[in-house]
């Protein structure tokens, strides 16, 4: 029963689906070390806290990317309190 597996080769279409079942398995390795990655840095339940305004304020504010008039009136509208902008700010 020789040749029946045509000499024990399977000719070019054997390499191309080789070739595919390898990629396709390489990429669903990478794809599952991402979506690993990805839902440990979001922390549990897969989600992201938001970030309170506050906190955001301050650290604009702690990288010079606003000043502090800036500061203070920001502040007082998540506060809702009264803003004088004629005021000058308290040092």
């Amino acid at each position: 029963m020789m040749g029946w597996y045509h000499g024990g080769t399977w000719g070019w279409g054997g390499w191309i689906l080789m070739v595919l079942a390898m990629a396709l398995v390489w990429g669903a390795v990478i794809a599952a070390i991402v979506v690993l990655f990805r839902s440990d840095a979001a922390g549990a339940g897969g989600r992201r806290t938001p970030r309170h305004p506050e906190e955001i304020l301050r650290e604009r504010f702690a990288r010079g990317e606003i000043d502090e008039t800036e500061y203070r009136l920001r502040s007082d509208i998540l506060h809702e309190r009264p803003v004088d902008e004629t005021a000058a700010p308290p040092r």
